[in-house]
């Protein structure tokens, strides 16, 4: 009918799964606190947990834990209800839907409870397509980014692309084949407190100012530390509870020059870098906040 045949685009957005966790009341014993196991915090993780956090005991720490699932089966609900909306309507299988979160989440690992931290919970982003006879079931283990997703819309859409394009098309992938090129990286940062991240198959770095008072209320006891590198093999560390940059200065390196190198092909003031800056300084140059 009519309705299957004029385009729509619907951007349906949920606040779950989000502290404070809201959901119906009638939910609330669904999943029994004591069956959360608490994440161990590693030697190293003392400096870097949020003050708000320090005193949790660990009962308090799986009433979170419990909290955020019963919130996430609230959100898994209500999409149910969205794409049975669309079977209604005839629309289902004539329409893209797309699946996508704006960040992760720690619960409990390295003693944190929020996303503000280069950590792989914090990095690891749910991403799912479905498109009934154009995009095969399965499952890409490689590494992608949120910059992929506009040119990946629009390749599969037919319609034309952003001026600007710093992603890739992930449409190989969804089609059963292998891109010619996959990502042998990620690259992600988190302004408010200077930091940035790369991340591959083995290691992954995080670089940080240290100089940035935050603003986040995420304040720990060493609220402007000074400059930072931590690296973690992800191979034998997998929690990354071991900093290896002091042992493994060659691989600092390469992957520090990644992260100048993300910076000075994407950002809107390259122009304006000041000459004769050390690999550091220009990287701090790039993580300072640009907003008021």
């Amino acid at each position: 009918g009519a309705e299957q045949e004029k385009p729509f685009a619907l951007w349906l957005s949920f606040q779950e799964p989000h502290s404070p966790y809201d959901f119906p009341i009638e939910d609330r014993n669904h999943f029994d606190p004591r069956r959360f196991p608490v994440p161990r915090v590693g030697p190293e993780d003392a400096g870097q947990i949020p003050l708000i956090f320090r005193d949790l005991s660990p009962e308090e720490k799986q009433g979170i834990i419990a909290a955020y699932y019963t919130s996430v089966r609230f959100l898994d609900r209500n999409v149910g209800r969205a794409l049975d909306l669309l079977k209604k309507h005839g629309l289902e299988e004539n329409t893209l839907v797309v699946y996508v979160a704006d960040h992760g989440y720690s619960l409990g690992q390295h003693g944190r409870f929020e996303k503000h931290c280069g950590y792989t919970p914090a990095l690891h982003v749910p991403l799912m397509l479905r498109w009934p006879g154009k995009i095969r079931q399965g499952t890409v283990q490689d590494l992608t980014e949120h910059v992929d997703l506009p040119h990946t819309l629009t390749d599969l859409l037919g319609i034309d692309g952003l001026p600007v394009r710093h992603g890739r098309s992930l449409r190989p992938y969804l089609e059963g084949r292998r891109p010619a090129q996959a990502r042998d990286h990620i690259f992600s940062e988190y302004l408010e407190n200077e930091e940035c991240f790369v991340m591959n198959q083995r290691y992954k770095c995080i670089f940080g100012s240290g100089k940035r008072q935050r603003t986040d209320g995420y304040e720990t006891d060493q609220p402007k530390p000074g400059r930072y590198t931590k690296l973690f093999d992800l191979r034998k560390d997998e929690g990354e509870f071991t900093n290896i940059a002091a042992r493994q200065p060659a691989v600092v390196q390469q992957l520090q020059d990644l992260m100048l190198t993300r910076f000075r092909t994407t950002h809107p003031e390259v122009a304006n870098e000041p000459a004769r800056l050390s690999r550091e300084e220009a990287l701090e140059w790039y993580l300072r906040p640009r907003d008021a």
